[in-house]
């Protein structure tokens, strides 16, 4: 069920202290060190907990989290839906009817405000991921931008950066990204900006998502929609240094500009001078990104809350990235069916293994011959529309949260000879995943059955979901040999399939 009346933690605090009462944040006090070793802790216990390091080797007055929306059980609940698989809807929701920002009255974020002497690497508790990254690398900052002039309302995003100096880094902005238009209308100039660390999870799920642009266009009050679906506005504040606005309640804030003058990612990719080439940084695809040549980020300011900061550092690849980002995108995948074949599409998922901005599974109810035709019209735009590489349809009776259930609908329904639609030619450079994006050479598998077909498809029924277990085992055997059972044996054993 989806409560639209529920009001979700607003900040990183009262994130940790909702997660705390449901014995899903695990407290660490002993000495941790932000090179590799936090990183290597979150990952070791991915789709857990989430973790607060209390004891950060050398910053004393800092602390730094993780994992926090590893377990999507737990997100799901931090928006009050009881079913994860639901709040899609409500992101849907918030995109249709976005709740405007307000300016707060207070801004914990500018609690303390340096202007002077700025050193981000000594400041902030930058982790380093893996041993091949280039240092470390700034990957949880949420970039906040609005040009009322440009008819920019709120623009939130996630951008690595790598502080190649102390007050200045590199910043890499995707070329077909909304930041990239927007310096191409500014036509050189600086855009002031700021970078909130810390933010509520509602934030997070918006700036982490790559949306279909026909469904949250350029332009569109980003802010506004993390606002409707936390249930109350998003505060802002103006920062200090910048023509630019702040997330009121973030843990740090940096502000600045981001100038046209070009920073290579790493100093070893600047020496050979060549980009692409040189591993940098761990990214959502699980592959190393390379190093390349990118717009700078100028520091004015570095503001923070005066009681013990708390860093955000995310890993990029992880059941955390992945779920900050799916949710939004699902739902941008759910109306763009809608739009384009009303009733036919049903729900949709992004499963973990195919990576968030790689593609989407949806499931249909066909209604007729005619959607047959119209089924493959969908699978060819949603290739092209969303630069994905993987799109699978299945019928109505496939669990499309279950990985094996989908490929057994592949294994036994896709007609190999016209249920597999390319996507159309030149949508991207190359076959392959590339630092750290997508490639071309996207297919979509109609793996449902011809309408006219499905009577010859009825899955074979075992009286499992029926029979009395109880009457022959203890509860306590049964819920053992559940625990045994892979997550497609339990789902089969639920439907008698």
């Amino acid at each position: 069920m989806i409560d639209r009346t529920f009001k979700s933690p607003g900040d990183l605090r009262e994130t940790l202290k909702f997660l705390a009462a449901r014995d899903h944040l695990a407290v660490v006090d002993t000495e941790v060190d932000p090179d590799l070793e936090i990183a290597g802790i979150e990952k070791a216990l991915d789709n857990g907990p989430a973790f607060l390091f209390e004891n950060v080797k050398g910053f004393p007055l800092a602390r730094v989290v993780g994992n926090v929306l590893a377990r999507m059980e737990m997100v799901a609940a931090m928006f009050g839906v009881s079913d994860h698989r639901k709040l899609k809807f409500k992101c849907l929701d918030a995109v249709k009817s976005p709740l405007s920002p307000v300016i707060a009255d207070y801004a914990p974020c500018q609690q303390v405000v340096i202007t002077q002497g700025i050193d981000v690497p000594a400041t902030l508790p930058i982790i380093k991921h893996t041993k091949d990254d280039a240092g470390r690398i700034l990957g949880g900052g949420v970039i906040l931008f609005s040009d009322p002039e440009l008819g920019e309302t709120s623009d939130i995003t996630f951008r690595r950066m790598h502080f190649r100096g102390k007050d200045y880094a590199s910043v890499m902005i995707n070329p077909v990204s909304h930041l990239t238009r927007i310096m191409r209308a500014k036509k050189g100039e600086k855009i002031p900006v700021t970078v909130n660390i810390g933010v509520s999870p509602a934030v997070l799920l918006v700036a982490g998502v790559w949306t279909l642009h026909m469904i949250v266009p350029d332009g569109s009050d980003e802010v506004g929609i993390a606002g409707a679906l936390q249930g109350f506005p998003v505060g802002l504040c103006k920062a200090r240094t910048v023509d630019a606005y702040a997330i009121a309640d973030s843990e740090w804030v940096l502000e600045g500009y981001i100038v046209p003058d070009r920073v290579w990612e790493s100093e070893e990719a600047e020496k050979i001078g060549k980009p692409g080439i040189v591993p940098f940084f761990p990214e959502w695809s699980g592959y190393l990104s390379r190093a390349i040549v990118t717009p700078r980020l100028q520091v004015t300011a570095i503001t923070h809350r005066e009681d013990r900061p708390i860093f955000y550092a995310p890993l990029a690849a992880s059941f955390e990235a992945d779920n900050m980002s799916k949710i939004l995108r699902e739902s941008c995948f759910y109306e763009f069916a809608r739009r384009f074949a009303a009733g036919l599409v049903v729900d949709c998922n992004i499963p973990y293994g195919n990576k968030v901005n790689t593609g989407v599974v949806y499931k249909v109810k066909k209604r007729g011959t005619g959607d047959d035709v119209l089924l493959k019209n969908l699978l060819a735009a949603s290739l092209s529309v969303s630069m994905a590489r993987l799109v699978i349809a299945v019928d109505d009776d496939i669990n499309i949260y279950n990985a094996d259930e989908v490929w057994w609908a592949v294994a036994t329904r896709m007609n190999t000879q016209n249920g597999i639609i390319r996507a159309p030619a030149g949508s991207a450079a190359t076959g392959y995943m590339v630092r750290g994006g997508g490639g071309a050479e996207g297919i979509a598998l109609d793996a449902t059955a011809p309408f006219e077909a499905r009577q010859l498809l009825v899955r074979a029924h075992y009286p499992s979901d029926s029979v009395d277990l109880s009457k022959h085992f203890p509860r306590e055997d049964i819920a053992r040999i559940r625990t045994q059972q892979s997550e497609w044996a339990r789902w089969l054993a639920e439907i008698g399939g």
